[in-house]
């Protein structure tokens, strides 16, 4: 708590899923929060829609919007002179960076430079995170996966955010810049509109078909919202973080059937599942190890799958507007 009171803090990518909680648990932690979100118009303008944090936009300090990925970046954040950033903005959802890799690359890669960038030449900086993937694993050698195993993108997505991660640790190497690279799992819980989970909760709420790509035996590691968090302000309140790169994960992972199923069971539903052609460039196995983390900061996860699942589907049943930016 007194770590974090009035310390002067920029989260982009604040409305977004994640970015949303960290916000909110910054604000409760007395943190003078600074938020930068994303703005088709103009750069500079603060007349912005805050999806998922639109009741907080009065106890901000500041909102900074833009394309994280133009230089323009660079002044905007150098202006905000933070201590701590948090960088969560990115393109992140896999399949349409099948179709638009240079925007992804744009945002994932340059909108960390930019960030990078900004902080280089800041005196105040104190602390900055920036959030890397599970997906620069690609399929599992071995299990739990920890920070020595290979980096193998298995898509442009995650080559992206592959080079972005290198970036921070050569920024760090290079310059001495105080930077944290986290690296979490499938994260999931209230507010995430894309991936297996929010898609499988939305349909079996309404009795529909629950889609499966291939076989369905894939499996990921799930790391509920709450406990991810928890990851973030630790990363950026611990000075062992700095020039590190760690896993959060659970050391568990679970087959896209088994969700299906689960979630089915858990709802009530009548939904049926379904199979289909196998997506591209899918990941077979991600299951992480937090052993790096728990060594460094005593972390570990608190919050067990089906537990996150409970608490994603009731919050799911009294919020049925969120079903609204689902993507297919």
């Amino acid at each position: 708590m007194d770590f974090w009171k009035n310390k002067k803090v920029l989260v982009t990518g604040a409305d977004g899923f994640v970015g949303s909680h960290l916000t909110e648990a910054l604000l409760k932690l007395k943190a003078k929060v600074s938020i930068y979100v994303k703005n088709t118009s103009s750069v500079g303008h603060i007349q912005c829609r805050l999806n998922n944090i639109p009741h907080i936009k009065p106890k901000l300090d500041k909102i900074l919007t833009g394309d994280i990925g133009d230089r323009d970046t660079i002044s905007l954040v150098k202006e905000n002179n933070p201590e701590i950033i948090f960088h969560l903005a990115a393109s992140a959802y896999v399949p349409f960076s099948f179709d638009h890799p240079d925007e992804v690359m744009k945002a994932n890669l340059m909108g960390t430079l930019n960030i990078l960038e900004a902080a280089k030449s800041s005196k105040k900086i104190k602390q900055i995170v920036c959030t890397s993937s599970s997906e620069i694993y690609g399929t599992a050698k071995y299990v739990p996966i920890d920070e020595l195993h290979p980096l193998n993108p298995s898509s442009p997505y995650a080559a992206s955010k592959v080079a972005a991660d290198r970036y921070c640790y050569a920024y760090w190497n290079t310059y001495g810049i105080p930077v944290a690279i986290i690296r979490p799992f499938n994260m999931f819980g209230p507010r995430h509109t894309y991936d297996v989970i929010p898609k499988f909760i939305y349909l079996a709420l309404h009795d529909k078909p629950l889609t499966v790509y291939g076989e369905g035996e894939q499996k990921r590691d799930f790391l509920y919202v709450d406990d991810a968090v928890r990851a973030f302000l630790v990363m950026a309140s611990n000075k062992k973080a700095i020039g590190q790169a760690v896993n959060f994960g659970t050391e568990k992972d679970y087959s896209i059937n088994y969700i299906a199923k689960k979630i089915i069971e858990l709802s009530g539903s009548k939904s049926k599942i379904i199979h289909i052609k196998k997506r591209t460039s899918e990941v077979d196995r991600l299951n992480g190890s937090y052993q790096k983390a728990k060594k460094l900061f005593g972390w570990k996860p608190k919050i067990s799958f089906e537990e996150g699942l409970r608490r994603n589907i009731e919050w799911a049943k009294h919020n049925p507007k969120w079903n609204k930016d689902i993507v297919g």
